[in-house]
């Protein structure tokens, strides 16, 4: 049997925001002992959640969950106003472990809010972070997932437009929704660039090079992560076959019929042991070969909240770059 190649997208897997949310959990045992809670996941992966459901944090869906004074730590994606109320009135502890790329959305929705802008919010209207941000200007914020949805529009005063997007959508996602969007209001208001997610660009692109040498792409994530799912998509869009696989057991082997080279990455919620394991796998079924493709440095570091910090040595706490 002729050996086979896998190619490693690079980067992939976990993001700065992701590490963070992960560190606050871990941190927080450590620091405060059980019991802990986290509202929703913490990442959109299971075998994180999981993993740390094993170590004794408690995951909630809803805060009535947590008796009054206990500790709370908010998940990466961010929540809406209320249950930040929620959480001052049952006197609880929160550590806030909110992507800080996904605070800078929330804080441009509630600036456009106070100015008097009516905001589009480019996203999926279901998705945790989406309806974060939309909490904190109900009244203000309409969200659309697709270009034609922009002429269906109806705003207070097309002067007084802006627009914000879902953190795990990229440049490419959003491009066609945004041109669509500068030609019905002109004078329309966006995002700085440095507001769009790195990660899901970089991760998009590497899929995007990937599919210019491999036969199939393997995308290592949950079904519930966005970013995940779209990898997929933009591999698929790329021309090559692709699936969301959660572990070794979702790999079919009919897929990698006669096929040489399998790119292979992962979701920025999905831990790089996984991708080992699915290294390991494609191993011992004929593709013992490992090659890297992409030079994309991340060295992006996030801040930890100031409640685990506090009190630690000097250099704890990383700046944020």
């Amino acid at each position: 049997m002729q050996e086979g190649t896998i190619l490693l997208a690079s980067p992939r897997g976990f993001c700065a925001g992701v590490v963070r949310a992960i560190d606050i959990v871990r941190l927080a045992l450590e620091k405060f002992g059980q019991p802990l809670y986290v509202r929703r996941e913490i990442v959109h992966n299971k075998y994180v959640v999981n993993e740390l459901r094993q170590k004794g944090t408690i995951f909630i869906e809803e805060l009535t969950e947590v008796p009054m004074g206990g500790r709370v730590i908010f998940s990466a994606h961010g929540v809406p106003p209320e249950v930040r109320a929620e959480a001052k009135n049952r006197r609880l502890q929160v550590i806030d472990a909110t992507c800080p790329l996904v605070t800078k959305v929330h804080n441009e929705a509630i600036r456009y809010s106070r100015d008097g802008y009516t905001i589009i919010l480019i996203g999926h209207e279901d998705h945790d972070e989406v309806i974060g941000t939309t909490g904190e200007a109900p009244d203000d914020i309409l969200i659309i997932d697709s270009a034609d949805d922009v002429d269906k529009l109806q705003v207070r005063d097309p002067a007084k437009v802006a627009y914000l997007t879902q953190t795990t959508l990229s440049l490419n996602d959003t491009r066609a929704i945004i041109a669509r969007l500068r030609e019905r209001f002109p004078e329309i208001k966006g995002p700085a660039s440095e507001d769009i997610c790195y990660a899901t660009q970089n991760r998009q692109s590497a899929v995007i090079e990937l599919a210019r040498h491999a036969e199939i792409e393997l995308v290592v994530g949950s079904a519930n992560s966005s970013n995940s799912c779209r990898l997929v998509e933009v591999a698929q869009n790329s021309g090559v076959p692709a699936y969301l696989i959660n572990d070794i057991e979702d790999i079919r082997l009919e897929w990698l019929r006669d096929i040489r080279i399998i790119g292979l990455t992962a979701g920025a919620s999905a831990p790089e042991s996984l991708v080992e394991r699915v290294i390991g796998y494609l191993g011992e079924v004929g593709y013992p070969r490992i090659e890297t493709l992409g030079n994309v440095i991340e060295d992006v570091e996030f801040a930890l909240p100031v409640e685990l910090t506090k009190g630690s040595p000097p250099g704890t706490k990383q700046p944020v770059k």
